[in-house]
């Protein structure tokens, strides 16, 4: 497997033209991976100095993902003229490869983990003994006690505050402001002063200010990061369908093993069954059952022959096939997925974008504040640094976001732990307030509004017992769907099956064996040689919806078996409460118009869309988008999962696709929709508290700030006031769980 290795040995070694690509036209393509990525400062910067370059014609950073790709004309630069541009920005990088990207361990994730842990004791340990010390400890008491502080503080904040010393310094290091700057600075000014104040045995010192702005902070940094690699595990779940290669069929006849990059249009190939296709192409030779889920998200498999077209990612189920190849690489039905689940993500990074450039904003102003403040100070006390000093730290503690900070995701934890109690997980904080504002809901079908299990129709009664017998033994012995449904019928009524020789199972069409002499077949009407027989009872029940499966043993008339997908009980319950709420509903889906259109009807919802393909269902959302709708996407299927990505908030049920349940923002354990009008019932009453807990804190700012600033609070009654209005957030947002959903 290719590795990540660092630039300098690539650039050394020249070995970066192995992760470069064709872009068509004498244009050359490179991903890379930027880990510091982290905010909308860090993504403008990158794209401009990318811009600079003469040769660039493109250059995108995917915040989600933290990958940047660049495409330029191939003459007019090397690959590591784009290195050295993002390196000499103060990031780390390293070149993409989808096999690195599977591998790769979360460190990030568990630095910031560690360093919140960290954290968190020190602010409960150092806080337990400040009580003492605002209780009106003795001077050798709090002397002894600030001391303890200080052995408690100082590793803490060296170890805790490093994700923000790391960006606060790369910013400055490029004569840029960040929203770190500030917060390292009032964390180390805060540090210093308080460890200044010990050695003088001062009464007060502020090492509980320092830790509880660190902790704080680090809550709301681990959010987010958790949300990216939610978004990067879905590129990975994705990725892992991709097969590496495929045996082609040479001119002579012999089969070769060729890279993926190797296989070209035209080209034969062969797959075996239990493989995934690795090219899209037209069927040559062979019969086969696919499951095709990952296009169409119907879980029961469709048999396939000659002239028939498949794409890559499917899985070839029970007979090997070979292929004329029309699509490999990064053309096929599966990288065009790929690439819209990261146009998705790319716009879902718009809302991080907006709240950074609000933190740009707020960053230069806290400094500017304090600096003005200073100035004021040592000139009205003749030169007292001191006193001026003790100011502006108090105005740069007391100015602390913690409130701001707290107040979406202290609501987001709760509203997790609400939705958890009633069955749904969260995995998207930011997705409550997306939920909030729908106003319109778009359902899959098979395996969201019904159980994607099949349903014999009609009772067995009126069936010869002796023959559901013999088409029971058949049955028993095949996985496909419709046979595990007659199976599981006939056990029911307490049918044995008859005793069958010579059972063999064909690839896409059934399962064939001897009864008494005589051949019997289970499987499609074709195959069965029954298809003149039932022909007006057949259309009859096609226009119902119906799926067939076909019994007939040599020399007898043929029994037609049919099922149906069965709806979920409270999906009509659902329906009306969404409908209720005002929203507009449909269903796509990529069934039969007959099943679709008769599903929606029972429903009572008015749209219904068939034959979509992943796709067609993202047009279908960015057409809502278009018109300025905001759409929930609900759905389990990995062929929903751009549609998920897509949708401007997306829920999947816990029996959905790997891929599926990662895409989504809110995953709902059980087969009920039940969860779906309860998570927006939560998600309006969050965002509500949202808004009252950004009110609160706004409040406490245009108060606590012009007292700061009149010298009105030391450090100490700073970093108290900051943790009461953080506090007072954090009760409100309590109020969530008396709430009836």
């Amino acid at each position: 497997m290719t590795q990540m290795f660092d630039m300098a040995t690539a650039a050394e070694h020249s070995e970066l033209h192995a992760f470069t690509r064709p872009a068509g036209r004498g244009k050359l393509a490179l991903s890379l991976l930027v880990p510091d990525i982290h905010c909308a400062g860090c993504i403008k910067r990158i794209e401009d100095s990318l811009h600079s370059h003469p040769s660039v014609t493109q250059a995108r950073v995917n915040f989600s993902s933290k990958r940047v790709a660049v495409e330029w004309e191939a003459a007019g630069a090397k690959p590591e003229d784009f290195i050295d541009r993002i390196k000499g920005l103060g990031f780390k990088v390293y070149p993409f490869a989808a096999e690195a990207e599977l591998e790769r361990n979360d460190k990030p994730g568990a630095d910031l983990l560690k360093s919140l842990a960290v954290a968190g004791f020190a602010a409960a340990n150092i806080m337990l003994l400040s009580v003492s010390v605002w209780s009106g400890a003795a001077e050798s008491t709090r002397v002894l006690f600030h001391w303890i502080s200080a052995l408690i503080a100082l590793p803490a904040v060296v170890y805790a505050g490093r994700p923000f010393y790391r960006s606060a310094f790369a910013a400055l290091k490029n004569r840029q402001l960040n929203m770190d700057v500030p917060i390292s600075l009032a964390v180390i000014l805060a540090t210093g002063m308080s460890l200044a104040q010990t050695i003088f045995r001062s009464e007060d010192a502020y090492f509980d200010a320092a830790v509880m702005l660190l902790f704080f902070l680090l809550i709301g940094r681990y959010l987010d990061h958790m949300m990216r690699e939610k978004a990067r595990s879905t590129i990975s779940h994705l990725l892992s369908l991709s097969a590496p290669g495929a045996m082609v069929i040479e001119s002579d006849g012999q089969r070769k093993f060729r890279p993926t990059s190797e296989i070209q249009s035209g080209m034969q190939v062969f797959v075996a069954a239990g493989e995934r296709i690795p090219v899209d192409g037209v069927i040559l030779r062979g019969t086969s059952d696919l499951d095709r889920s990952i296009v169409t998200g119907e879980a029961t498999p469709e048999p396939v022959s000659e002239s028939d077209i498949v794409q890559a990612g499917i899985m070839n189920l029970t007979g090997p096939l070979e292929l004329e190849v029309t699509a490999s690489g990064e053309n096929t039905f599966l990288a065009e997925m790929i690439r819209l689940m990261e146009a998705a993500e790319q716009g879902k990074a718009d809302y991080v974008r907006l709240a950074n450039t609000a933190a740009r904003i707020y960053a230069p102003a806290v400094h500017i504040i304090a600096a003005l403040t200073f100035t004021g100070w040592f000139f009205w006390t003749g030169g007292d640094a001191y006193t001026a000093l003790l100011i502006a730290i108090s105005v740069l503690i007391i100015t602390c976001p913690c409130a701001l900070g707290l107040a979406v995701p202290v609501v987001q934890t709760v509203a997790s732990s609400r939705l958890f109690q009633n069955g749904i997980m969260l995995k998207d904080g930011a997705a409550l307030e997306k939920l909030a504002g729908i106003d319109a809901v778009v359902f899959d079908k098979t395996g969201t509004l019904t159980l994607g299990q099949p349903k014999l129709v009609g009772e067995l009664a009126s069936y010869d017992r002796d023959k559901l017998a013999v088409a029971s033994a058949l049955a028993r012995e095949s996985l496909h769907p419709l046979s595990a449904a007659l199976y599981a019928a006939c056990s029911q009524q307490g049918i044995v099956p008859a005793d069958i020789s010579g059972i063999q199972e064909v690839p896409g069409n059934g399962l064939k064996g001897v009864f008494k002499g005589d051949e019997v077949r289970l499987g499609h009407l074709r195959w069965c040689g029954a298809e003149e027989a039932v022909t007006s009872e057949i259309r009859e029940n096609v226009d119902r919806g119906y799926l067939e499966l076909c019994f007939r043993q040599a020399g007898e008339s043929p029994l037609l078996f049919y099922f149906e997908d069965q709806v979920k009980e409270d999906a009509h319950a659902t329906v009306d409460r969404l409908r209720a709420a005002g929203l507009d509903l449909a269903v796509v889906s990529g069934d039969r118009p007959e099943n679709v259109e008769r599903l929606a009807a029972t429903l009572g919802i008015e749209e219904a869309f068939s034959r979509q393909s992943p796709a067609d269902k993202v047009d279908h959302i960015q057409s809502l988008e278009a018109q300025g709708r905001q759409t929930l996407m609900v759905g389990d299927g990995i062929n929903d999962a751009p549609a998920l990505a897509s949708a401007h908030v997306s829920m999947a049920p816990s029996s959905a696709s790997d891929i599926g349940r990662t895409t989504a923002d809110f995953v709902f354990l059980g087969d009920g929709l039940r969860p779906v009008a309860e998570a927006l019932s939560v998600a309006r009453s969050a965002v509500a508290l949202v808004k009252q807990n950004f009110a609160l804190a706004i409040l406490y700012n245009l108060i606590a700030l012009p007292i700061a600033i009149l010298g009105g609070a030391s450090p100490l009654v700073a970093a108290i006031a900051m943790s009461l209005s953080s506090i007072i957030v954090t009760l409100n947002s309590l109020r969530l769980r008396l709430q009836k959903i």
